[in-house]
């Protein structure tokens, strides 16, 4: 991403409503995970996933990785993890090191080269090992935001399970999210910033704005975990794992 994004990212991912609801359906996802997992967070752009991720596992192995170096170093003072700078399409770390491997919105990125990035997390996963992925998606909802963060690709649901079956994961499980506020996310993004000169949507909201999004995503997560699919979403949020077992 442009420095500019980063710094909006830095500013904002510890109070803005979207990060606040990502980070919690990811932190949902490695909920099994044993206190002392060891998980990587690959394309950790600031931080703000592993800060959260640190305060609810703390004696967890975390570790990071972004592209950008200063975004890195940031990082690795907001999570006190150990985090480098790097790319997810050679991972420096070895064989079947980490119990998880997350990546936020990053797979979609311009500089990735997916297969590569898949081949990657699979081979730096133990045995069992769970893959948690956020991708943007709907190729129709494609606005300035996009260009703005660099995002070559978006997702459909089926689309996702089958590039994570043919990188040999198994159990993919892609789901939506950020659905009960996709008719507004539709009108914000391809009516009121159609223009491809529009600044991105990671920005600071007005508090009572910012608790009525994020209030929306509550109720949302909630109907997810009694079991609703929607078929519609701003992301798709989605786990796998390596095949086998952990010796």
């Amino acid at each position: 991403m442009d420095p500019h994004e980063y710094a909006l990212m830095d500013a904002v991912e510890d109070r803005m409503w979207w990060y606040r609801s990502l980070h919690r359906h990811a932190l949902e996802a490695l909920a099994p995970l044993p206190a002392e997992a060891a998980v990587l967070d690959a394309g950790c752009g600031t931080g703000g996933f592993l800060a959260r991720l640190r305060a609810r596992m703390p004696r967890a192995r975390l570790y990071g990785l972004d592209y950008e170096p200063q975004a890195a170093r940031r990082a690795a003072d907001k999570a006190r993890a150990a985090v480098t700078a790097g790319t997810v399409n050679a991972l420096p770390f070895p064989d079947a090191a980490f119990d998880a491997v997350v990546s936020l919105d990053v797979l979609c990125h311009q500089a990735v080269e997916e297969g590569a990035a898949l081949a990657e997390f699979r081979r730096v996963l133990k045995p069992g090992g769970a893959l948690v992925l956020n991708l943007p998606a709907h190729e129709w909802l494609r606005s300035a935001h996009d260009v703005r963060v660099h995002t070559a690709r978006r997702y459909e649901r089926a689309e996702v399970a089958r590039k994570l079956a043919a990188a040999g994961f198994e159990d993919a499980r892609p789901r939506h999210w950020n659905s009960l506020l996709l008719p507004l996310m539709f009108v914000q993004r391809k009516l009121l910033k159609r223009d491809e000169g529009a600044a991105s949507d990671v920005q600071p909201f007005p508090p009572w704005l910012d608790a009525g999004l994020f209030a929306a995503c509550r109720a949302e997560a909630a109907l997810m975990r009694a079991g609703l699919s929607f078929p519609l979403g701003g992301s798709v949020l989605a786990t796998a794992r390596r095949p086998g077992t952990t010796p």
